[in-house]
């Protein structure tokens, strides 16, 4: 894992880190999970973007709030960070001794392209897109997805990213047979698998995404920003799985993995959209604080962005379609 990579993960939002790891926040406290706690002694700095409890003197930052309360160690606890917020992480690929090889840090696209040009799903990426996402069969073509199985018999659903022209700038693997654990809880190590691109960190268990070195995922489904017609709304929605559903009940979507991870690139190529066709952006936030915080980052970019309120019974807009699919 790189600096930059480890800099992200200390720059998410203290409070959101605190409140997807299971704690209450408001206004700015929350119960100390670390001593016995009844007063709200834990205190959040937005501004610093630290954490104190004035009781027992825990104290630090994001990834030492992860450390602390899920009793891991710093590369897991970063792992662990990065696969709540879909940030990207590059797999530690070690550098054989005595070689004069360097690390492949780009993206070779090249090397990835053809598995795309006849997508194949097996029977694990079937069940989860059609059974449990309910997902047309047309928009997973056009997304062109596709999966595999590595060595150790764990299943893939590989997501291609391509920009605007249809370029292949990034994949990201989903593991399908992933168990999300409840806010707060260990993961089950229950395999030591090697990441499907380069070396990996021996002994951790299979992580619920991984992406190939160099792999560009910022805005995905950029390709359908070349259809978009004057003055036509443009949904945006929190990773691929919602924009699949939101494609699917027949509107037009990119999705982001967080706004803070934008580039100025992304950001400009967003508000061009507004100024040369008049497109209107509109959103259905998770329910939750993090997903109401990532609306509020993106209005600052997009200040027409529109918010649409998601039923009291889904938590996200996936949810909402497969009701109503239903």
């Amino acid at each position: 894992m790189n600096k930059e990579t480890i800099q992200q993960l200390r720059q998410l939002p203290i409070e959101g880190v605190a409140e997807r790891l299971g704690l209450r926040v408001t206004r700015h406290k929350s119960l100390c999970p670390f001593h016995d706690d009844h007063h709200a002694s834990m205190t959040y700095s937005t501004s610093r973007n630290i954490y104190r409890c004035f009781a027992c003197g825990a104290h630090g930052g994001t990834i030492d709030l992860v450390m602390r309360h899920l009793r891991k160690d710093f590369p897991d606890a970063c792992r662990w960070l990065a696969d709540s917020t879909n940030i990207i992480v590059e797999e530690y690929n070690p550098k054989p001794q005595n070689s004069k090889l360097k690390i492949q840090n780009s993206f070779d696209a090249s090397r990835y392209a053809r598995h795309f040009e006849h997508p194949w799903l097996n029977d694990e990426a079937r069940r989860f897109l059609f059974d449990e996402r309910r997902l047309n069969r047309r928009v997973v073509a056009w997304c062109r997805l596709t999966s595999w199985t590595d060595r150790q018999g764990t299943h893939w659903l590989q997501t291609p990213y391509f920009d605007t022209t249809g370029k292949l700038i990034g994949i990201q693997n989903r593991n399908l047979d992933y168990q999300k654990p409840a806010k707060g809880e260990f993961h089950p190590t229950t395999a030591h698998h090697s990441p499907p691109y380069g070396g990996g960190v021996g002994g951790e268990a299979t992580p619920r995404f991984r992406f190939p070195y160099g792999a560009r995922c910022s805005i995905y489904n950029l390709p359908i920003v070349a259809m978009l017609r004057p003055e036509e709304p443009l949904y945006i929605t929190e990773g691929c799985s919602d924009c699949w559903a939101m494609l699917s009940s027949g509107r037009k979507a990119v999705a982001i993995p967080s706004a803070t991870l934008l580039s100025k690139a992304d950001k400009d190529l967003l508000c061009n959209l507004s100024n040369r066709l008049g497109t209107s952006f509109h959103m259905y936030p998770d329910r939750d604080a993090p997903g109401e915080r990532l609306f509020l980052q993106l209005k600052e970019v997009l200040p027409t962005l529109e918010h649409h309120q998601l039923p009291p019974a889904c938590k996200d807009f996936s949810d909402y379609y497969v009701l109503s699919e239903k």
